[in-house]
């Protein structure tokens, strides 16, 4: 029995229970190992709880052999790489677009300056205070049916989560926007899941390896190596997008390749700095590299200081 090792949330025992789902239906059964970390424990926000809030923990189990695969919100994990253990799978990644709740199913453009809107991300906050649309933004936390709560029970006029969350547990139906990426752009690696184990069970590796998906691996290696680059953590007001994507050579026949775009805000939404690039499919962490050090060129560095 493969034991996975997950938070204690619906959100995240749903998305760990895709994987042992798929793990079973090859052959491989598996169950699900509840992990609570420091980020269920606190209701502190996320940027002064520090990164690594809610996988610390479930790393630490699988150091000890207390659970054989961790599944993580990619997005949660620190950018530096664990020597001992190895990503084996990035599944195919839900639609990573951010999406607003809103109180009477009203879409952005239909608040009202002086609106109460809550996000728990630190870049969400950043983006929407650039829109300059005069709303007032609190932070935000607990799981996802606390956030929507707030919006029923009229404490907040809307929320602005990711949309895969919404997607994974079965409640789309409450979404009155999905953001474009040119008006809000998502965090690196947001709707996208890590499946993780050590890296010396070269066993299981192997097994592992067939629910990896290269494109989004690829998008989600080009998005992480943006933020790694700009030295800045999953709580800096960051966000970075990539997608493989169909282009034309000269003589007209068609290729893939990465197309990357990436923004940095201000806090305070005064300003907001923002690049595109596009690369061969097989060189993400390259292009993300690059996109990051034209950011830093355009200042980007002075907007998110010391995070």
């Amino acid at each position: 029995m493969i034991r996975i090792g997950t938070r204690g949330s619906l959100l995240a025992t749903t998305q760990a229970g895709t994987i042992a789902k798929a793990l079973t239906d090859a052959g491989h059964p598996a169950e699900l190992v509840i992990i609570k970390t420091a980020g269920d424990e606190s209701a502190a926000p996320v940027a002064e709880i520090g990164v690594g809030v809610f996988t610390t923990a479930i790393r630490v189990a699988l150091r000890n052999d207390e659970v054989d695969v961790a599944v993580h919100s990619y997005k949660d994990l620190p950018t530096t790489p664990e020597p001992d253990l190895v990503i084996a799978a990035v599944p195919p990644r839900a639609d990573p677009r951010d999406a607003l709740v809103s109180a009477g199913n009203k879409v952005l453009g239909e608040l009202l300056p002086g609106a109460t809107v809550g996000t728990s991300a630190p870049r969400r906050a950043a983006q929407l205070r650039a829109l300059g649309l005069g709303l007032e933004i609190r932070p935000l936390r607990g799981n996802l049916d606390s956030r929507l709560g707030k919006v029923a029970s009229g404490e907040l006029d809307a929320v602005v989560i990711a949309r895969a969350g919404l997607e994974r547990i079965g409640r789309t139906d409450e979404v009155a926007e999905a953001f474009d990426p040119v008006v809000l752009l998502p965090a690196p690696a947001q709707g996208a899941l890590a499946v993780e184990c050590r890296g010396d069970d070269a066993q299981l590796v192997s097994i592992l390896t067939t629910l990896d998906d290269p494109s989004t691996r690829a998008a989600i290696d080009a998005e992480r190596a943006v933020l790694a680059a700009l030295e800045a953590g999953c709580t800096a007001p960051i966000g970075a997008l990539a997608e493989v994507v169909e282009s034309l050579d000269d003589d007209g026949r068609v290729f893939t390749e990465l197309s990357l775009r990436a923004a940095v805000a201000a806090e305070d939404g005064s300003d907001l700095i923002r690049a595109s690039r596009v690369g061969p499919v097989d060189q993400p962490r390259q292009l993300g590299e690059a996109l990051a050090a034209e950011l830093l060129e355009l200042g980007a560095g002075e907007l998110y200081g010391d995070r």
